[in-house]
């Protein structure tokens, strides 16, 4: 056996008592200690009331009794606790000292083993006890590194909610200000006659033109010299055509205007003969 282990088991000892009696017997000594120092105080006390009652009797019988008599009397009982304290300190001292000798100490040459010990290894081995140890600071340190790593998580989900509750009541704030556009009084497709909706969803419906397609329509036609347009070509011919119909429907249109405006300036000036022979008739009158 080494030396580290044999100062191990002579340290160990003292506390593998308790394991196996159930109890420290160091408490033990104590609560009986406590006991016969309260046993003193009770005699003590019993003494003094003792003396106060034969000190009362004595002044009653005669009352010429000396005052120092019974200051005596009183230095007598102090005396008296002073020294069966001490002698009682004495005596415990030694009983408690020669308890944990003897009755509470266990042989340095015995080998105690408690049930539950029983093939254990308590041997110390330095070098795998210092690895121990160098694992037990390796895993607390890998802890306070994850919950310092939780600390920081939830700092900055914190942080993010705060930003997404910002966000969100941005985004509430602008759907009320978007939301009168939603309103029914604003679907005008719903008050529009039935074939105008056809004409808008056959419209929709038409495939998308291609880009050369598209070029070819949009493209300024090429005529012939010496052909007008609606000579050239079909297209030709539909362009002007339109073009006949829409100065046609301006020309008609203008011509619509100025009519219903002579004919205002003729009502009006019929009003006006009207109001003035009216006038007339009243100055005659």
């Amino acid at each position: 056996m080494t030396e580290s282990n044999e100062q191990y088991l002579i340290t160990s000892r003292p506390l593998l008592l308790p394991e196996a009696l159930g109890f420290s017997p160091q408490l033990l000594l104590d609560d009986i200690i406590n006991i016969a120092n309260n046993a003193v105080q009770d005699g003590v006390n019993g003494m003094e009331e003792f003396l106060q009652n034969w000190t009362d009797k004595r002044i009653a019988m005669s009352p010429s009794t000396d005052f120092e008599s019974i200051q005596e009397v009183e230095q007598g009982l102090v005396a008296f606790q002073t020294l069966l304290e001490y002698h009682t300190d004495i005596a415990f001292d030694f009983f408690e000292a020669w308890s944990l000798r003897n009755i509470f100490a266990i042989p340095p040459d015995l080998d105690v083993v408690l049930p539950h010990q029983e093939g254990l290894d308590l041997t110390i081995d330095k070098e795998k006890a210092e690895q121990t140890e160098k694992a037990i600071v390796d895993e607390i340190e890998e802890l306070r590194e994850k919950i310092d790593n939780q600390r920081l998580m939830k700092r900055q989900l914190t942080r993010a909610l705060r930003v997404s509750s910002a966000q969100r009541r941005r985004a509430e704030q602008r759907l009320g200000h978007l939301s009168s556009l939603l309103s029914p009084s604003l679907d005008v497709f719903s008050h529009l006659p039935s074939h105008i909706k056809t004409v808008f969803e056959t419209a929709n419906s038409l495939p998308v033109l291609e880009p050369a397609v598209v070029s070819s329509v949009t493209r300024a036609p090429d005529y012939e010299a010496g052909k007008r347009p609606w000579e050239a070509s079909k297209t030709g011919y539909l362009n002007w055509a339109v073009s006949r119909l829409v100065e046609k429907s301006t020309e008609s249109k203008k011509e619509r205007e100025r009519g219903e405006q002579q004919d205002a300036t003729v009502a009006v000036d019929k009003l006006r003969a009207a109001l003035k022979e009216l006038q007339g008739e009243g100055g005659v009158v």
